[in-house]
């Protein structure tokens, strides 16, 4: 491929490597330049510009992309049409992503003309989550440099294991000393964490935390019965001759691994009983934070083997105590109740409007018209509607014309690194929040259908609830947007990176979310295409897109 600068009348056929303005004409990078266009820069008296022209043999950013991801692609997964070089790969249930590491890092360090970024092994993705991108760094790239990107890869490096329907059995050791609301709160907790992977709790057994009780209880299930089998302790499992151990042994069961290097979830026992699995939960499983129970659950959900091997491989990134995924408040609970007892917090909208909406085209996807008004102005009204007096609005692409929407009592807060993520845009609102202010809503600018009645039910959840940190609405069993935050989740916000936002935070700090039954399937719509948007409603009644 040749790259270089040239006049713009040698170069027509060619790409174009940088934006080019002429006059009112305003050209951009990856155009396709025809006859008249480089007519039009001549015309500009532009002496040179810098163009990309493939030459024989030479594969164009966007089949390169495709073609590299479609090798990639294992059984689960699904790709998206590629554009500006870049094809990115999807979830199509809810499951275990898989990776072939070693195959991910050869093929990174094959040329630097090729990057592939995934998801970490073994992370539990929802549908439709991105699990993998490639991106082409130049306009194209050599037939044989395609192949060997192929060959590097293999077929099948990444997959997607879904959860199945697992039905789970627990049996809880009971002594004098553990009260009967901490067994119930422990029932609470799994049946949540079972239903979450798509499952659900078979029975309950209570019984003494004795090996002869225990052991009676295990010869008396029926092996039909259940799929999974969970043991909780009334103390932590110490030793292979401790309690629960034992008891399974006595019953013809085998003790897989004591222990595994992951914090919490140090005192986890994997055991097989009847040739299903069996696990000795740690303490921690009690809570719904996140731990390494969570890690084991969600592999044999999926129909992936955990051996002693996988469990002491699990140690790093194994540290999960106190890290910013996990966020502690600072606060107790009962201190923050009495605070938001003595008075109402106020509640702050912040409008995120920054992003290029590349997959959009030409065309500012939250300038776009729906209903007779641009996206964006649609987040705008309800935040208004809903009687929030503190409205701040992140601009980052064509700032200028975004800005030129907003009227008077919003907030303006531009985000010069908006091209580096969400997350970027989101620590540029939340930072510029006057310290008054007790809690945001995060509105998205793409998401026109969301119901005022939606966010009306937040903040009335918020009123109600003073423990929750994070209030989600929920549709058809869904988490969606907008969602609330309150301040003691700031710092963690602050801390995100990359295109990551609020979701990934909660999600792993369940405990701390709320989540809020809404008949509003808008939450879950937002519009990256301008057909999407175009197919909203039929143009012809006035309503549509424009």
């Amino acid at each position: 491929m040749f790259f270089g600068r040239v006049p713009p009348l040698e170069a027509e056929g060619a790409i174009l490597a940088h934006q080019v303005k002429a006059g009112d004409a305003v050209f951009k990078k990856g155009h396709r330049l025809r006859e008249e266009d480089c007519a039009a820069l001549h015309a500009a008296r532009i002496p040179a510009i810098t163009i990309a022209r493939l030459e024989a043999g030479d594969v164009e950013e966007d089949e390169a992309a495709a073609s590299l991801a479609g090798m990639l692609k294992g059984p689960g997964l699904r790709i998206d049409a590629a554009f500006t070089g870049r094809a990115n790969l999807f979830a199509e249930a809810a499951g275990l992503f898989l990776v072939d590491a070693a195959r991910i890092h050869a093929f990174n360090r094959l040329d630097d003309a090729l990057t592939l970024a995934t998801l970490p092994p073994y992370k539990r993705v929802a549908a439709g989550e991105m699990v993998a991108t490639i991106k082409i760094i130049p306009f194209a790239l050599p037939g044989a440099l395609v192949e060997a990107g192929k060959a590097a890869l293999g077929a099948g490096a990444l997959a997607l294991s879904p959860f199945r329907p697992r039905r789970v059995g627990m049996i809880a050791l009971t002594l004098p000393s553990l009260k009967e609301s901490v067994l119930d709160k422990t029932c609470a907790v799994t049946k949540a964490r079972v239903e979450a992977l798509g499952g659900s709790l078979a029975f309950e057994a209570r019984v003494p935390h004795e090996e002869a009780a225990l052991g009676a209880a295990l010869a008396a299930l029926d092996p039909e019965t259940y799929d999974i089998l969970l043991i909780f302790g009334a103390a932590a499992i110490t030793d292979r001759r401790d309690v629960v151990p034992r008891a399974v042994e006595a019953q013809g069961g085998a003790i897989i691994h004591l222990g595994m290097p992951v914090d919490p979830g140090n005192l986890l026992l994997l055991a097989e009983l009847h040739n299903k699995p069996v696990i000795g939960a740690p303490g921690c499983a009690r809570s719904p934070r996140e731990n390494g129970f969570d890690w084991v659950l969600a592999r044999l959900f999926a129909d992936v083997p955990v051996s002693r091997a996988d469990l002491q491989a699990m140690g790093v990134g194994g540290l999960l105590m106190e890290i910013i995924s996990r966020p502690q408040p600072r606060a107790g609970k009962s201190a923050h109740k009495q605070e938001h007892d003595a008075r109402v917090e106020e509640v702050a909208a912040l409008v995120l409007a920054a992003g290029r909406s590349t997959r959009f085209g030409a065309e500012n996807k939250l300038l776009a018209l729906y209903e007779g008004k641009p996206m964006v102005q649609h987040a705008l009204d309800m935040a208004r509607a809903a009687g929030l007096r503190a409205i701040t609005l992140v601009t980052g692409h064509e700032a200028e014309r975004v800005k030129a929407l907003v009227g008077e009592g919003v907030t303006l807060i531009h985000n010069p690194g908006y091209a580096m993520g969400l997350s970027s845009s989101l620590k540029a609102g939340i930072a510029a929040l006057p310290a008054h202010i007790g809690a945001v809503v995060l509105l998205l600018g793409d998401m026109p259908l969301v119901k005022g009645e939606t966010l009306a039910a937040l903040l009335a959840a918020a009123r109600a609830n003073g423990e929750a940190q994070a209030f989600v609405p929920v549709h058809a069993g869904r988490w969606g947007n907008p969602v609330l935050l309150r301040r003691a989740l700031f710092p963690s916000l602050l801390a995100l990176n990359g295109d990551q936002g609020a979701r990934k935070l909660l999600e792993a700090a369940r405990d701390l979310v709320c989540e809020v039954p809404v008949e509003d399937a808008g939450i879950l719509a937002d519009f990256d295409t301008r057909e999407a948007l175009l197919a909203l409603s039929d143009p012809s009644d006035g309503k549509g897109a424009a």
